[in-house]
Order: C-alpha cells, then sequence, then structure tokens
C-alpha cells in the first residue's frame, strides 16, 4: 500500500481524499483479475451478504471511476448526463434542467452558505470514509479468494 506524503489533520478532507486515493490504487494493485469479483458478494461485519446487495466486481469498477473523479475533476454537466444517460440529454431533460437550477438557487439563496458548506463537506467526508473501507473491504476479500493473505 502507498504511503501517504502529505501531512494534514486527521479529519481534514485532504487526508480522506489521500486516503481515499491510495486505498483505492492499492486495491487496482492487488485485483489482478478483476472478473473474479463477479457474483461474489460483500459480506457485512456479521458475516452475512446483504440480499439484493452489489456484487464485488460493482464496488470495484464503481470505486475505480469515483478515484478518477476525485483525481481529475467532475465532468461538464453536459457530458455527465450524456455518461449516464448513454446519449446526449433531449431538450425537456434541459428545460426541466434549467427550471430545476432555477429552483435550487432560490432555495440556495435562503439558506446559510455556512451551513450549506458544513452539511455538503460533512456529507463527502463521511462518504469517502465509507467508500474507503469499501475499497479495503474488496480488497481483503480477493486476497481471501486468491489465497494472498497476508
Amino acid at each position: 500500500m502507498q504511503v501517504l506524503t502529505k501531512r494534514y489533520p486527521k479529519n481534514c478532507l485532504l487526508t480522506v481524499m489521500d486516503r481515499y486515493l491510495a486505498v483505492v490504487r492499492n486495491m487496482e494493485q492487488v485485483v489482478m483479475i478483476p472478473s473474479l469479483l463477479r457474483d461474489v458478494q460483500l459480506s457485512e461485519h456479521g458475516g452475512q451478504a446483504q440480499k439484493g446487495a452489489s456484487d464485488l466486481y460493482t464496488y470495484f469498477t464503481m470505486l475505480k471511476a469515483i478515484r478518477m473523479d476525485v483525481e481529475h475533476g467532475l465532468l461538464p454537466r453536459e457530458e455527465w448526463q450524456a455518461k449516464v444517460a448513454g446519449c446526449k440529454a433531449d431538450e425537456a431533460e434541459n428545460e426541466a434542467a434549467e427550471t430545476e437550477e432555477t429552483k435550487e438557487e432560490k432555495v440556495s439563496g435562503e439558506l446559510d452558505l455556512e451551513t450549506q458548506f458544513h452539511v455538503h463537506f460533512s456529507s463527502l467526508h463521511r462518504i469517502l470514509t465509507h467508500l474507503t473501507a469499501k475499497a479495503q473491504e474488496v480488497t481483503r476479500k480477493y486476497q481471501e479468494m486468491t489465497g494472498q493473505v497476508l
């Protein structure tokens, strides 16, 4: 696993992001045959897999995609919509998005920006911490499957 070279306070968002990036890079280096992860469920702490939960391969690809977004930034909104939909958004979607943005601007103007920042900041911190744990779990499970457990 890569060692973090930057020094930030423990709960700093940059620390959490660096930790996530390092753990996902480690996962990518350990998982040499991602297809082995197909149809293998991620077991929770009690050893039971959640019903209807995604398989390890789905987690693996999701974690890699999020790593790319964290490292390289977000795609412009239009490109992201096209990527998600598989094609460019039609005119009706664009109009609905513009209407939604207008509503969001009204609401965001009414709320305290500092409060919004803290809500989003803490949510991002919590999500990145959760995703880091998932990447560690995918790596551990792969190592168990392939007999690489240390």
